[in-house]
C-alpha cells in the first residue's frame, strides 16, 4: 500500500477532532497513541505519555487544576481562582473562545507534534496560545501571540520590581496587576528547592555565561534567568520553566526579572512586547515558555528538560553535523579572500578533514557600513550588493562550489543583514541568500550583525529565516553570531540553526583553550551543546604574545584543542593555507570523529568532572539508553587518574573502549553516585571513548 494512503488511514483512524462553540457548550478532542487534547464540561486537557496538566477553561483564559507526572505517578492539584495568564491592568474575564487542535506533521526541521491553539479576547486584545506536545516529552510548550490594541500599561514605568514590598503587592493579588505573568503554577508545600539559570551572551565582553541561584522558596522573591528549577524534598518530585527568549540582558519589555517565587508558587513574567508594539491585523510573538515534571533528582530534572530542547530542531547527519573552517580566526580579515585563497584553503581544508567551509565578510560586492545609519538606501539597496565581488570572484562561487564538491566539501556564506529601520528591509536580505541557494546550491549561513532591539525587528527578523526556509524546502542553516548586542541567545530562535558562540583571537591574547572548555562545559549542563560552533586556532601564531603564560595555546597539542570543540559543532577558525605542517597530523583525528560525530551528538551530553581551570580534571558524558561515551580531559595537574560522578546507574559494570585520544581500555563497576576512574598519564591530554554495559 502507498506509504502516504496508509500515512491518511493511520491518523484517520487515530484521531477524532471535533470542534463546537456555544454560549457554555464547548467540545473537542484529537486523541492519538502519542498525545491528546480535549476540551469538555469545561476542562482543557492536553497529555502524553509522560505528562498531563489540565484547566479549567474559564471562556479560554484557562486556570491550571492539576499536572501529573506520568512516569513517577505525582498528581499535583490545584485549586487557584486566578488565569495562569495575566496583563497589568487588562481585564481578566475572556470572551469570543476557541479552541481547536491538530497533528502536525514531521517535516526536516521539526517532528511530528501536537498543536492545541486557544484563542480569545481579553477587551481589544487578542490572545493566542499554542501548546505544542512532543511524544514521550514531559514537558508541555506554549508560544504566545497577541494582536489588537490595549490602553493598559503593561510595564510601569519607576517602580522597582525586585522590592519586597511590590513584589508582596503583586503575589497577594494573584493577577500580575505589576507586570505581565505568562506561566503561573501554584503547587503545596513549604519545601522546594530552587535553581534558576541566568544566561549571558554578548561574549564579545563576557567570559562567564552562566550563572546559578540556588535557594529555598520562601516569601517573595525575584530571580533572574532563562531557566527554572523547583523540586519538593517531601515527594522528590520538581518541575521546572524554561522561558524561551533571549538572555535576561537582552530582553525586550524587560520587568528586571523572569520569576517570582513564593513558597510554591512559580510564575513566569515578561513577555517582550508592549502595548505599543501590538497591531490590529498581524499577531506579534511574545516570549513563550515550557514546563516540565521530573522525579527523583537534579540528573533527572536535566535529562527531562533536555528531552524537550532537543526536540526543538530535528538535527541530521548532512545538513547540521559540521566541521567547519572560517579563516576570520587569523584575523586578516578580508584581505586575503579571493577565489585563488579559497579555492587553496578547500584543499588545505581536504587534508585536513572538513567537512563545512565558509567565507566570512568581504565575499560581496557591497561593502557592509558597519554601524552606518541612513547607509542602506544609498547603497545596501542595490540588487547587485549581496552578489560575488567580481574582481575577488571574477567567475562567480562556480570554481569553488565545484572545487568543494570534488573534495566533499561544502561551501558556506557569512551574511550581515540590514538592520536599518527594525529589519524593514527582510525581504531584500531574504532574496539574496535565496539567490546564493538558488544558483549556487548555498545553503548555510553565519548570520553576523543581528539586531533586535524592538519587536518589530524581532518580528521582521522571523519573516527573514522563514522567508528562507520556505524558499529552501527546509533545508537552509543558520549560524546565529551572538558576540555582541541584542540577538537571540541561547534559548529563542533554536529551531532555525545553531549558535556561533564567541570571536577568540591570539592576535588580541583572549584565546585561551581552557576558557573556551570552561565556557562549554557550564553550558553543557542545561542546553545541548550540539547547538554550538565552538572554535579552536592555530595555535603557532603569535608565540610570543602569549610568553611565560603556561595556559597559552602552544603548551596543547592541535588535537587536544579540536578536541575540545568535540561535543559541539567543531569551528577550525583559521586559515588552513597558513599552519604548518605539522599541524595535518590531526587529520586522522578529524577522520575519525567525524565517522562518530552523529552518534556522539545523539546522545544526551552533560558535564562531568570538575569545572574547566586549566588545572584541573573534566568532561562530558554522551548518555544513551545502554552505551554511549565519556570525553576526558586531564589538565595541567599531577594527578594521573581521577573518578568522575557519572550519569550511570551505580553498581553496574562497563566496559571503555578508546576511540580517540591517550586512553586505554578498561572495565569498571560504577561506583557510587556514578563513580569511574580514567586514567590519562600525560597532562594536557585528552582521551574518547566509547562505553557499553558489560
Amino acid at each position: 500500500m502507498d506509504v502516504h494512503i496508509m500515512r491518511f488511514l493511520y491518523y484517520t483512524a487515530a484521531c477524532v477532532s471535533f470542534l463546537f462553540i456555544q454560549q457554555n457548550q464547548i467540545f473537542a478532542q484529537i486523541k492519538t497513541t502519542d498525545y491528546s487534547a480535549s476540551l469538555e464540561n469545561g476542562i482543557m486537557t492536553l497529555e502524553n505519555s509522560k505528562i498531563s496538566r489540565s484547566y479549567r477553561w474559564n471562556g479560554g483564559n484557562i486556570i491550571t487544576l492539576s499536572i501529573s507526572d506520568k512516569e513517577s505517578g505525582k498528581v499535583w492539584i490545584m485549586s487557584p481562582n486566578k488565569p495562569d495568564f495575566s496583563l497589568p491592568g487588562q481585564t481578566d474575564k475572556a470572551e469570543n473562545g476557541s479552541f481547536s487542535a491538530k497533528v502536525v506533521h514531521e517535516t526536516s526541521i521539526a517532528p511530528g507534534h501536537l498543536e492545541a491553539e486557544i484563542i480569545y479576547s481579553l477587551g481589544h486584545l487578542q490572545v493566542k496560545r499554542i501548546f505544542r506536545l512532543y511524544p514521550d516529552c514531559p514537558a508541555i510548550a506554549c508560544d504566545l501571540y497577541f494582536r489588537g490594541r490595549s490602553d493598559s500599561v503593561w510595564l510601569p514605568q519607576g517602580i522597582d520590581f525586585t522590592d519586597w514590598s511590590n513584589l508582596q503587592k503583586l503575589t497577594a493579588s494573584a493577577t500580575g496587576n505589576f507586570l505581565p505573568v505568562t506561566e503561573k503554577i501554584e503547587l503545596p508545600g513549604k519545601h522546594w528547592e530552587l535553581n534558576a539559570i541566568e544566561f549571558q551572551d554578548f561574549t564579545d565582553i563576557n567570559n562567564t555565561f552562566v550563572f546559578d541561584v540556588k535557594a529555598l522558596s520562601y516569601l517573595q522573591h525575584f530571580y533572574r534567568g532563562n531557566l527554572l528549577f523547583a523540586f519538593d524534598k517531601l515527594s522528590d518530585n520538581g518541575i521546572f520553566i524554561l522561558k524561551e527568549a533571549p538572555a535576561s540582558k537582552a530582553q525586550l519589555a524587560y520587568p528586571g526579572g523572569d520569576f517570582i517565587t513564593v513558597h510554591g508558587t512559580f510564575m513566569a513574567i515578561g513577555i517582550g512586547i508592549n502595548p505599543a508594539d501590538l497591531d490590529t491585523l498581524e499577531w506579534r510573538r511574545g516570549y513563550g515558555f515550557a514546563t516540565g515534571v521530573y522525579s527523583g533528582d537534579e540528573k533527572r530534572g536535566l535529562t527531562a528538560i533536555r528531552k524537550y530542547q532537543k526536540n526543538i530542531r530535528i538535527h541530521l547527519p548532512g545538513r547540521d553535523e559540521m566541521v567547519l573552517m572560517n579563516t576570520w580566526g587569523d584575523f586578516n580579515e578580508d584581505k586575503h579572500i579571493c577565489e585563488k585563497f579559497v579555492l587553496n584553503e578547500l584543499e588545505a581544508g581536504a587534508r585536513l578533514g572538513i567537512s563545512h567551509f565558509q567565507m566570512d565578510a568581504g565575499w560581496q560586492k557591497g561593502n557592509v557600513p558597519w554601524g552606518q545609519n541612513g547607509y542602506f538606501d544609498k547603497v545596501w539597496s542595490r540588487n547587485d550588493f549581496w552578489e560575488p565581488n567580481p574582481v575577488r570572484f571574477p567567475n562567480g562561487f562556480d570554481p569553488v562550489v565545484k572545487k568543494g564538491k570534488e573534495l566533499g566539501i561544502e561551501i558556506c556564506l557569512w551574511f550581515n543583514p540590514c538592520a536599518e529601520n527594525s529589519n524593514a528591509f527582510w525581504e531584500k536580505d531574504a532574496d539574496a541568500l535565496i539567490n546564493m541557494y538558488k544558483k549556487y546550491g548555498i545553503r548555510t549561513f553565519k548570520i553576523d550583525g543581528m539586531s533586535l532591539p524592538d519587536k518589530l525587528a524581532d518580528e521582521n527578523f522571523r519573516k527573514f529565516l522563514g522567508k528562507i526556509l520556505a524558499e529552501t524546502n527546509n533545508t537552509a542553516v543558520f549560524n546565529f553570531d551572538v558576540t555582541w548586542g541584542k540577538r537571540g541567545g541561547y534559548h529563542y530562535l533554536n529551531e532555525y540553526g545553531n549558535i556561533f558562540l564567541e570571536n577568540r583571537f591570539t592576535d588580541w591574547q583572549n584565546y585561551f583553550p581552557y576558557t573556551t572548555l570552561r565556557n562549554l562545559w557550564m553550558l553543557s549542563k542545561y542546553m545541548p551543546t550540539q547547538n554550538l560552533q565552538i572554535e579552536m586556532l592555530n595555535k603557532w601564531r603569535n608565540g610570543s604574545k602569549y610568553e611565560g603564560d603556561p595556559f597559552g595555546p602552544e603548551n596543547y597539542s592541535f588535537d587536544y584543542l579540536f578536541a575540545i570543540t568535540m561535543v559541539a559543532q567543531p569551528l577550525l577558525w583559521l586559515e588552513g593555507t597558513n599552519l604548518p605542517e605539522e599541524a595535518f597530523s590531526v587529520a586522522p583525528v578529524i577522520k575519525k570523529y567525524r565517522e562518530i560525530q552523529f552518534d556522539f551528538h545523539k546522545g544526551d551530553i552533560f558535564p562531568v568532572g570538575d569545572e574547566p581551570s586549566g588545572k584541573s580534571w573534566c568532561g562530558f558524558q554522551s548518555v544513551q539508553n545502554d552505551n554511549g561515551y565519556f570525553l576526558v580531559f586531564r589538565e595541567a595537574n599531577e594527578i594521573q587518574q581521577y573518578s568522575f560522578k557519572t550519569w550511570l546507574t551505580p553498581g553496574i559494570t562497563i566496559k571503555c573502549t578508546p576511540v580517540l585520544g591517550k586512553g586505554a581500555a578498561f572495565i569498571s563497576k560504577v561506583g557510587k553516585e556514578g563513580a569511574v576512574t580514567f586514567r590519562i598519564d600525560k597532562k594536557n591530554n585528552y582521551a574518547l571513548y566509547r562505553y557499553i554495559l558489560n
